[in-house]
């Protein structure tokens, strides 16, 4: 009698157990664009990803080398289907039709936080994490965040600092890149809050005493080529006070990695 109850307890925890294991190995996740590649191909297990965007392994994409032999797939209804995810992950990609009509047919969507600073960040890192059920990788992800952080604090002094693009642009306060300014011990020399034209006449006229480049690096037409961020008098006016030239890829999308630029920039300014 004994062994028989042993031997139906074992078989009932067995019966538990098995719906929790299903739901892990069935796990099936797609990302809808760029920025939501970062987060699933950072915290997804490699085998659960079904999709992720077609720019997931572009020159700014920053963990593109990880996008590599992962299928590519257009963010329209009949393409995600097609994948029959369980999970979707988007920041801007789709639109709420998209959700609607995913949500009806049992797909859930994690939609991420447009994060101006490192705790938006936080919160998008640990969304996705909970969803995905890899709770201790986003707090792997976030500690070494926060690491950097801790190794950029105060290297600026507290100067000010100019953001350009070679589009001509610039980013002032409620945006990530003054979160980055700021987080290496900078100040922001834009005002303005959000993303505006920079003011290139006056950058001309009296040159900020440090400017940061972003997206110098992409060499793609239009703005980024050809754009007035790259005009000769500004360039002559602000030679040898480039502080650092950030790279596309660290700046593409609001993530974790903007810890790294902010380490960038205080390893140049010490």
């Amino acid at each position: 009698m004994r062994a028989a109850l042993l031997a139906g307890l074992a078989v009932g925890l067995a019966v538990i157990a098995t719906p929790a294991v299903a739901q892990t190995s069935s796990q099936r996740v797609m990302s809808l664009d760029s920025c939501a590649d970062q987060y699933v191909l950072a915290l997804a297990a490699r085998e659960t990803i079904v999709g992720v965007s077609p720019r997931a392994a572009a020159p700014d994409s920053f963990l593109r080398v990880k996008a590599i032999d992962l299928p590519k797939r257009r963010t329209t209804l009949e393409a995600v289907l097609g994948a029959r995810p369980n999970v979707v992950v988007r920041q801007w990609g789709g639109d709420a039709r998209l959700t609607a009509a995913l949500a009806r047919r049992g797909v859930r969507t994690i939609s991420l936080g447009d994060a101006t600073d490192f705790d938006g960040v936080r919160a998008n890192v640990r969304q996705v994490a909970h969803a995905l059920n890899r709770g201790p990788s986003g707090e792997a992800l976030l500690a070494r965040m926060d690491a950097d952080l801790a190794r950029s604090a105060g290297a600026g002094q507290g100067r000010a600092a100019f953001y350009l693009t070679p589009g001509g642009y610039t980013a002032g306060p409620s945006t990530m890149i003054d979160a980055m300014l700021r987080a290496a011990g900078f100040t922001n020399a834009a005002a303005q809050p959000y993303f505006s034209p920079a003011p290139l006449e006056s950058l001309v006229l009296k040159p900020p005493k440090a400017v940061v480049l972003g997206f110098f690096d992409l060499t793609r037409a239009g703005a980024d080529r050809w754009g007035p961020g790259r005009h000769a008098a500004l360039r002559q006016a602000t030679r040898g006070r480039v502080v650092a030239s950030l790279p596309g890829a660290m700046l593409g999308c609001s993530a974790w990695f903007a810890a790294d630029g902010a380490r960038v920039l205080a390893e140049a300014a010490r």
